[in-house]
């Protein structure tokens, strides 16, 4: 099981929203430098974000994005939730279980438990503890953190 790179995107470009201080808009071009993400995916997706309401925008010169939310209040969960594609996380085929073949109901079990526990692990992550995570590897590899508004 993999993540869209759009999913990663979006996680990434959340975490460098919940990195700036106090709260501080930034704009696309800061946050695709930052997070190595090409301008123009990154003004998509950060659209879709503002749709589903984990970011806000400002329009102008003093305009950006900044979190809709507190960092520790958006769960990994919802936000792969909202960009994945529905149903991309089902397997087998879409036959109702007396129908399926045995090995296909099997499959389909076994899927729905890997699926289950994926989303369960999602959910004890919070943008704000990917940031804390991503701090401590900084610090582990000394590595600097700047950012320009």
């Amino acid at each position: 099981m993999k993540l869209s790179v759009r999913c990663e995107y979006a996680l990434r470009a959340l975490m460098a929203l919940a990195e700036a201080p106090d709260g501080a808009l930034l704009r696309i071009q800061a946050i695709a430098e930052r997070q190595r993400i090409p301008k123009r995916f990154l003004e998509q997706i950060l659209n879709d974000l503002r749709s589903g309401g984990f970011v806000e925008s400002r329009r102008g010169v003093t305009g950006g994005y900044r979190l809709a939310r507190p960092a520790h209040a958006i769960s990994v969960r919802e936000v792969v939730e909202y960009l994945e594609v529905p149903g991309a996380t089902n397997t087998g085929r879409n036959t109702s279980p007396g129908n399926r073949e045995a090995s296909d109901e099997v499959l389909h079990e076994v899927w729905a438990q890997a699926q289950s526990a994926l989303l369960h692990a999602l959910q004890q992550w919070s943008i704000a503890a990917l940031c804390d995570r991503a701090r401590e590897l900084r610090r582990q590899r000394g590595e600097l953190m700047d950012f320009v508004i």
